[in-house]
């Protein structure tokens, strides 16, 4: 699934925080104009789970989909609000149950050779590498790769404009998440030209 969206999509998810629900659909729309249509939206917020349902019902070309899953209660109930694909910043034997009964697009966080292993034990090949950064960045990827080159990977925590493309040089990497595409002052002014542009520029 991931392969086929992401030849409609350009390879950099937004990690998306929504404090108002009136930002939802328009902020949306501009990334989609940007080329941009993998959205995680986190929940991070009260008003996540209705932005979901908002962006699923009114901007189609968006693939939108859940971020922060922390339990398989949040999973179920993102996934009744139109989300496609889910992220998690980690795992618990429970989660990657629901998700693996689920069997859409997860993304279980890891941060570690172990966690990596015990992921794809449990039958996941694609992952989110977090916090990605501060985990050893493209060092620590390229070093995963070696023994495990079956696993690939959507790094997130501390990329940037800057660094995103050093990232997706990697064989192992095969998306980048990051929140600079939708920086909370131009969501607070409502500034939709400009979150297109960012998106423009990738």
């Amino acid at each position: 699934m991931w392969d086929e969206w992401l030849t409609k999509s350009k390879p950099v998810m937004p990690v998306i925080v929504i404090d108002d629900i009136d930002t939802a659909v328009p902020m949306a729309q501009a990334l989609v104009a940007g080329g941009v249509k993998l959205l995680e939206v986190t929940l991070r917020t009260p008003a996540a789970l209705a932005a979901i349902s908002e962006i699923s019902r009114n901007v189609p070309e968006a693939i939108i989909g859940v971020g922060t899953v922390t339990s398989p209660d949040q999973l179920h109930a993102a996934l009744n609000r139109g989300a496609q694909f889910a992220v998690s910043p980690g795992f618990t034997p429970n989660l990657l149950a629901a998700a693996s009964e689920w069997g859409g697009p997860f993304l279980p966080g890891v941060a570690t050779p172990s966690e990596v292993m015990q992921a794809r034990e449990a039958g996941f090949t694609k992952m989110k590498f977090f916090p990605a950064v501060p985990s050893g960045g493209r060092s620590m990827l390229k070093a995963i790769g070696a023994p495990m080159p079956e696993v690939s990977f959507c790094p997130t925590g501390g990329i940037s404009a800057e660094t995103y493309h050093d990232f997706l040089a990697l064989d192992n990497v095969f998306a980048v998440g990051g929140s600079w595409l939708t920086p909370p002052d131009l969501m607070s002014a409502r500034n939709w030209q400009a979150i297109k542009d960012l998106a423009s520029d990738i």
